[in-house]
């Protein structure tokens, strides 16, 4: 039997949330003699698959070997925004002096044992929503422990055997070390474990420098510790475009945070209780000493202990191999969320299992290829996007017309001193057909739904220019970028029949 899930720490906040989300204070039932539907994993993709399976009236069983709630509720999305939020609140109140309002606070004045515990209570207060309670209510069957597929049609779990018409795998993914010398054994922090962390580190190193590493640099920063962010490639946020990377590498610089691209970590060392990192940096051989280490390196898909090979599920490094309807080599079991997709998306977790729903229960012929799916990093400024980028675009050899549109010629973002960012529209080369948009604003992450409607509904750019924006609004972006395509169709031919028109007139 798998034990309880540890939580640290053990305080109220944590307790409440262990008797929501932990299936090991429950006993397994006894199973039912078929499943409509088995989930295996109780994240995101699988609390929709099985709450939606359930709510049409399917007999659902739902497996979960450690906290209900997965990566997001648990150590993603609920604490680490608690924290940008909170971390937000610090950078607000130093900012003020430009506002002639109050002189910065001394950072040494955050309390960062009451940021946690604040954090610690929002995720309890949140976790309702994934609880044992809840999807015992919809009729769902939980079972706690290791699940292992023992045919094409049946898993074990605790030594029970469940057989199922459909199966779905949402197992998630899990933080992933770099190989680097002496790390194991020096102790680092990831997602998983860094939001135990009671006492702040006044030296923190942060190994990767992608969405996760760069949301957490800033915010640790905020709250007074020295961060030194370090990079392999040549960029900070190397998937993003490069334009939207450099703005949020201006701002952690501006903030304090010193940005080590191009470096290469040799090898980690205890020294003292604190640890030494050596590394190459342009060609130089370094040393730094901090008391934490913090990895933000890519997320690995949990594909282990499955059993995959006796159900005839196919996998590999990038996780379980699925068609375009989430379907695995083994045509009764489907799988959805970040096991099965290399972008490892809340949202597109939920999206892709209201896709197996429909295919799996109901002979639906939903496809992934179908969905416009945006992306945000919750840095300050965020960065949104969603469809192509120029890169794609070029890799795609499909000519493309690029609208931008700076913050600082944007009325709101001046009066709110948020002017750093910038709004980018791709177009189709001979229509304003949209293709992909990125934003870099305060709330980017709030704007950007406007375009993924526009993509997804084919609403082009000129459109939107007949969109009444409320004035002022950092969105006005997006308007002033349509009002900025139709004036290219007003092409000196029309000009001049425009000029006979009114001189008849």
């Amino acid at each position: 039997m798998i034990p309880p899930t540890q939580i640290f720490p053990a305080d109220e906040h944590n307790r409440r949330l262990a008797d929501n989300v932990d299936l090991a204070t429950i006993a397994n039932p006894r199973p039912a003699a078929r499943y409509n539907l088995v989930v295996i994993g109780a994240g995101t993709a699988g609390l929709v698959a099985a709450a939606g399976a359930a709510g049409l009236g399917a007999k659902v069983a739902l497996i979960e070997r450690h906290l209900m709630g997965g990566d997001c509720l648990n150590y993603g999305c609920v604490p680490s925004k608690a924290l940008l939020s909170a971390s937000r609140a610090a950078a607000a109140t130093n900012s003020a002096s430009r506002m002639r309002i109050a002189p910065p606070i001394d950072e040494q004045e955050i309390d960062f044992g009451a940021v946690m515990e604040r954090m610690r209570r929002l995720r309890a207060d949140l976790s309702v929503n994934d609880s044992i309670k809840r999807f015992t209510a919809l009729g769902v069957e939980l079972f706690h422990g290791q699940a292992r597929f023992t045919g094409r049609d049946c898993v074990e779990v605790e030594g029970a055997t469940l057989r199922f018409s459909r199966a779905v795998i949402a197992t998630g993914a899990r933080a992933l070390a770099p190989p680097i010398a002496g790390l194991a054994e020096s102790g680092y922090l990831t997602n998983e474990t860094v939001f135990a962390l009671e006492t702040m580190p006044r030296r923190l190193a942060v190994i990767g420098a992608g969405p996760i590493g760069c949301e957490l640099a800033q915010a640790f920063r905020r709250f007074g510790a020295d961060v030194t962010l370090f990079e392999l490639m040549p960029r900070i946020l190397p998937r993003e475009d490069p334009d939207a990377a450099s703005r949020i590498e201006q701002a952690l610089a501006c903030e304090g945070v010193a940005v080590l691209t191009a470096s290469d970590i040799a090898n980690v060392e205890n020294r003292g209780g604190a640890r030494l990192i050596r590394f190459t940096g342009e060609g130089v051989a370094s040393e730094l000493l901090v008391d934490e280490i913090l990895i933000g390196a890519g997320r690995a898909p949990n594909v282990e202990e499955l059993g995959l090979e006796a159900a005839g599920v196919q996998y590999g490094p990038l996780g379980v191999t699925v068609d375009n309807r989430l379907r695995t080599t083994n045509s009764r079991i489907y799988a959805a969320g970040d096991v099965c997709t290399a972008f490892k998306f809340t949202h597109l977790a939920d999206a892709m299992a209201r896709i197996v729903i429909r295919n799996a229960l109901f002979f639906g012929r939903a496809r992934v290829s179908q969905l416009t799916t945006p992306w945000c990093i919750y840095t300050d400024p965020e960065i949104a996007h969603v469809g192509l980028s120029a890169a794609d675009a070029a890799q795609r050899a499909i000519p493309i017309r690029t609208f931008r549109q700076e913050l600082a010629e944007v009325d709101r973002a001046v009066i709110d001193g948020e002017t750093a960012g910038f709004a980018k529209i791709h177009v189709a080369a001979d229509s304003d057909r949209i293709l992909g948009a990125t934003i870099v604003a305060s709330h980017a992450s709030e704007m950007i739904s406007e375009l993924t409607l526009a993509i997804s509904k084919g609403i082009g750019l000129g459109a939107l220019a007949d969109v009444i924006h409320p004035y002022p609004t950092q969105a006005e972006a997006i308007r002033k970028l349509a009002d900025a395509y139709n004036r290219t169709r007003l092409t000196p031919l029309v000009k001049r029949l425009f000029a006979a028109w009114m001189s008849w007139r």
